[in-house]
């Protein structure tokens, strides 16, 4: 059963950490602004890693297994605020949030097959908070021994 699971864990890795390289490089090619530059490098550096770490955990790697925990944690937080905005996933995500404002509701949003990388100074107007629940069940499943 853990070979199964870190097997999926690894080829999710690997297919949302090849589709974020490919959009952080087609992002780059046009040469725009500094801050477009700036995103779609820190974008280039972690689905680089993610896809690495991917590669690593298919092949059995103590390593992979490190690194593979590390790109989970980066992908558990979601923050949508005016201030500051950041989201990571790389293959799929089970976002469970909550939006604040004058009442406050919870929400849940997932995709499989996909890749997304946000990092802004600023923000939606109204808040939201959360966790990708996916991310977090694969990092305690990469605690498995």
């Amino acid at each position: 059963m853990r070979s199964f699971l870190f097997r999926l864990i690894g080829i999710l890795e690997i297919v949302g950490g090849f589709l974020g390289v490919v959009a952080s490089v087609r992002r780059l090619l046009p040469l725009g602004s500094t801050y477009e530059t700036l995103m779609a490098l820190i974008g280039l550096v972690l689905f680089g890693f993610i896809l690495i770490a991917g590669v690593l955990l298919m092949e059995g790697s103590e390593r992979g297994v490190a690194f593979s925990r590390v790109a989970q944690l980066l992908q558990l937080p979601l923050l949508a605020t005016p201030v500051l905005s950041y989201a990571l996933h790389s293959g799929a995500f089970i976002n469970v949030f909550a939006t604040l404002q004058a009442s406050p509701r919870l929400g849940i949003d997932w995709h499989l097959g996909t890749h997304g990388f946000v990092l802004a100074v600023a923000g939606p107007a109204v808040s939201r908070i959360g966790i990708n629940l996916l991310a977090l069940l694969s990092w305690l499943v990469l605690r498995l021994r």
